[in-house]
């Protein structure tokens, strides 16, 4: 067992809201949470004293594609559709097991790094990037990625199953890439999995202004009505982007429960737009967070996605009132944990997981203490995070990693493999 003791917790339901107490893990799971029982205490493997620190449950970086770790800084300054298909689809022909490994675990340490505990990933080599998941001890769901293009449709099945075995850090959720690189034919394969699993469908959507614009041209409507039309929603989902986003893609969303994930730093560095958050807020429907590819932001920085989400939407509704951080907060640590169906994952409570972070409010961007939650939205950064931990295992502290194998090791294999790549 490990206590942490003498700081503050972070727990969500109706807002969110800061106490005092001790929490206490046993293997993978929470076990106490609060004021510290009367009697004598049970013997701890590790005694963390916080001293007024705050607790927090793990980020949940809801949309990304952590081996891109490769062409970081490689394809800046370009529009969405040069950078993909001029400079990175002609790389990714390069991937393999090897390679995907590598730069999944340099992938791992930086999320770890910004406090976040689990990642849904949507990416080649799967297995090669759930074994990388296993021997980190990192959490991940992965996303299929089916297009037009795979020359094997009925691998998202084997996909399915394996990978929802694999282990218990992993998990699997059935996805094509986009619209814009499926077909009827894959759409409509797709949705005999989905009702054979009654399983939840993700995508790339909307993320540009003339992705949908072709797909009207192509289907007579956006890529949300071509998903619902289709009935690939029947069993939840959600969406990756949704920037461009009219009423009726709105409705369908609110309606069906679906999660929109919001990537806002990879939208403004692509000059790709901001999604009409508010708007969807208002309706109900559920957010979360990502920071899409390290290729396209070019971090794995959830405070830094924090931050954009919270100040874009004041610019698009000319309004500084507008997305409250305790909402946007949520979204990141609950939010994400929904998306992915980790919903054991969202709160520090007992009977969950033991994924959280500790963040170091001694810092001088944390001081003073007048509002501790938009402290962490508007000042925090990653140099706040002490300590991360999955499923009972301190992975990170200080500064310091614990992983499988030492950091200088993965930079020099993560090197080596976009060395292969980038022809460097």
């Amino acid at each position: 067992m490990i206590r942490f003791y003498n700081g503050e917790i972070l727990r969500f339901g109706g807002g969110a809201h800061i106490g005092q107490g001790e929490l206490w893990t046993e293997g993978d799971r929470i076990v106490h949470v609060g004021a510290a029982p009367a009697g004598e205490k049970p013997v701890f493997e590790r005694e963390i004293d916080l001293k007024g620190n705050l607790l927090i449950p793990g980020f949940k970086n809801a949309h990304a594609h952590g081996a891109m770790t490769f062409a970081r800084s490689f394809a800046d300054d370009l529009p969405l559709q040069e950078w993909l298909y001029g400079k990175i689809l002609p790389l990714e022909n390069g991937l393999d097991d090897e390679t995907v490994y590598a730069l999944a675990k340099l992938s791992h340490l930086e999320s770890l790094s910004s406090g976040i505990t689990s990642t849904f990933d949507m990416y080649y080599c799967r297995r090669a990037y759930a074994q990388s998941c296993v021997d980190s001890g990192f959490r991940s769901v992965i996303c299929g990625a089916k297009s037009a293009f795979d020359s094997d449709w009925t691998d998202a099945e084997r996909d399915f199953e394996e990978f929802n075995r694999f282990h218990p850090l992993v998990g699997y959720r059935y996805g094509i890439h986009a619209e814009y690189t499926a077909n009827l034919d894959l759409i409509r394969y797709m949705r005999t999995l989905l009702e054979k699993y009654k399983a939840p469908f993700y995508a790339h959507n909307s993320e540009t202004k003339s992705e949908v614009e072709e797909c009207r041209a192509r289907h007579g409507c956006s890529p949300t009505a071509l998903f619902e039309r289709e009935g690939l929603y029947e069993y939840g989902g959600g969406g990756f982007h949704c920037v461009w986003f009219d009423e009726g893609d709105m409705e369908i969303f609110a309606r069906r429960g679906l999660y929109a994930v919001t990537c806002p730093g990879s939208n403004a560095k692509l000059a790709s737009g901001v999604a009409p958050l508010v708007e969807m807020h208002r309706l109900g429907i559920p957010l979360a967070i990502g920071t899409d590819g390290p290729a396209s932001n070019n971090a794995l920085d959830m405070f830094r996605e924090m931050y954009l989400a919270c100040v874009l939407q004041k610019l698009r509704q000319g309004d500084a009132a507008a997305m409250d951080a305790a909402w946007v907060l949520e979204m990141a640590c609950c939010g994400g944990a929904m998306a992915m169906g980790l919903e054991d994952c969202r709160e520090l409570e007992v009977g969950m997981q033991a994924d959280l972070a500790v963040i170091d409010l001694h810092q001088p961007n944390m001081q003073p203490v007048h509002n501790t939650v938009k402290n962490i939205v508007y000042s925090g950064s990653k140099s706040n995070v002490a300590l991360t931990m999955v499923a009972g295992r301190v992975l990170f502290e200080r500064g310091e990693f614990y992983l499988d194998e030492s950091a200088e090791d993965i930079y020099a294999h993560a090197r080596q493999a976009a060395g292969r790549l980038v022809g460097a």
